[in-house]
């Protein structure tokens, strides 16, 4: 059977990186690469770390940047691609614009849909996000939840056919990579990224933000989005006034999670950083009003902040001894995903 997988941010690649290994051995693995992240640091460097096959197809978004306009190029596209390639079902990863478009693309064409880290739920309907995960999670036919909560939100929907708890694929990354890193820089700091709009895109908040980082006694190094960096120089906030932050341009997932391992703590409103840092043992600061990965906050191992950012300083100050779990499997859940897909094709006929 053919199956294409579609992905396009640097989450989706990392998650592919263990996936496709497995497909491989057991089906035609072909991928698309929708562009959602064009930058070299945000997506080439992804693929020649993890060694993923570059893909057999790669979109063009123009200038494409607002959500509806992103689907709808790619929409277009894949669906074009699926036409001519005619797979036995489409493939798609956590919950971008990448995802939801795939996912309409084949159901409105009648092929099966197979998403991988279904049932997660935020219940934040304003995040684009959410949106895409529940629109991606009723449109598919096999539906591979990392964790037993994510299963029970299925179920609450009325989801129970095609659902398997798997334990997640990023567990698979990272146990494929801590055997390789290293660590990049000296002394004690914390590391930061944020890329979310409510973080990055009002200057008032941005500023707060980083006065806040500035402020916690400890160096801070802060891997800055592009669109970060240009909001910072659009609005006359130069790196100098913040001098206790180190601003690094996006790295890579091996770097990524070097600086991770060697740091005090992390700091982000990534939905994958914060889940990379529990499964390093990592305490971590999420600036979000809610999370889809519950279970890091067990524990005191992740705390949301939102509105009250003085509370970063607090909650790095607090001493409590945290107790990691094994939340999100043992590390092979890419061989199980590919096992289940082989013993359950039948249901992929729609």
């Amino acid at each position: 059977m053919k199956i294409i997988s579609i992905i396009g941010a640097r989450p989706q690649f990392i998650k592919h990186a263990p996936v496709s290994l497995a497909l491989k051995k057991k089906f035609q693995s072909l991928s698309i690469h929708t562009g959602q992240h064009y930058d070299e640091n945000m997506s080439k460097v992804f693929f020649d770390e993890m060694k993923i096959d570059r893909p057999d197809f790669m979109l063009d978004m123009g200038k494409a940047t607002r959500h509806g306009a992103q689907t709808a190029v790619m929409l277009q596209q894949i669906e074009e691609i699926l036409i001519n390639e005619k797979p036995g079902a489409v493939l798609l990863y956590g919950d971008t614009n990448s995802t939801v478009a795939g996912a309409l693309a084949a159901a409105k064409l009648g092929i099966g849909i197979i998403h991988i880290e279904a049932g997660l739920r935020s219940y934040n309907r304003h995040l684009p996000e959410e949106i895409n995960r529940v629109m991606t999670d009723h449109l598919s036919q096999l539906l591979f939840a990392p964790t037993a909560n994510a299963v029970e939100n299925l179920k609450k929907e009325g989801i129970t056919k095609g659902v398997f708890q798997t334990g997640d694929v990023m567990c698979d990354a990272v146990r494929m990579t801590t055997p390789y890193l290293e660590r990049k820089a000296d002394g004690n700091y914390y590391f930061v990224t944020l890329h979310r709009p409510y973080n990055t895109d009002e200057p008032g908040r941005l500023r707060a933000i980083l006065t806040e980082l500035n402020g916690l006694g400890k160096k801070v190094i802060f891997s800055i989005h592009p669109r970060t960096s240009n909001n910072m120089t659009k609005w006359n906030m130069d790196p100098a006034q913040f001098a206790n932050v180190e601003f690094i341009p996006p790295v890579g997932y091996r770097e990524c999670l070097s600086y991770q391992t060697y740091s005090d703590a992390v700091i982000t409103d990534s939905g994958g950083i914060q889940k990379e840092a529990y499964m390093l043992h990592k305490k971590a600061i999420t600036l979000r009003s809610e999370t889809e990965w519950i279970e890091t906050m067990k524990g005191g191992a992740n705390t949301l902040v939102f509105d009250n950012l003085s509370d970063i300083s607090k909650v790095l100050g607090e001493k409590n001894h945290i107790e990691f779990e094994d939340a999100y499997g043992d590390g092979h859940a890419a061989e199980e995903t590919a096992d289940i897909i082989e013993k359950n094709i039948s249901l992929l006929s729609i």
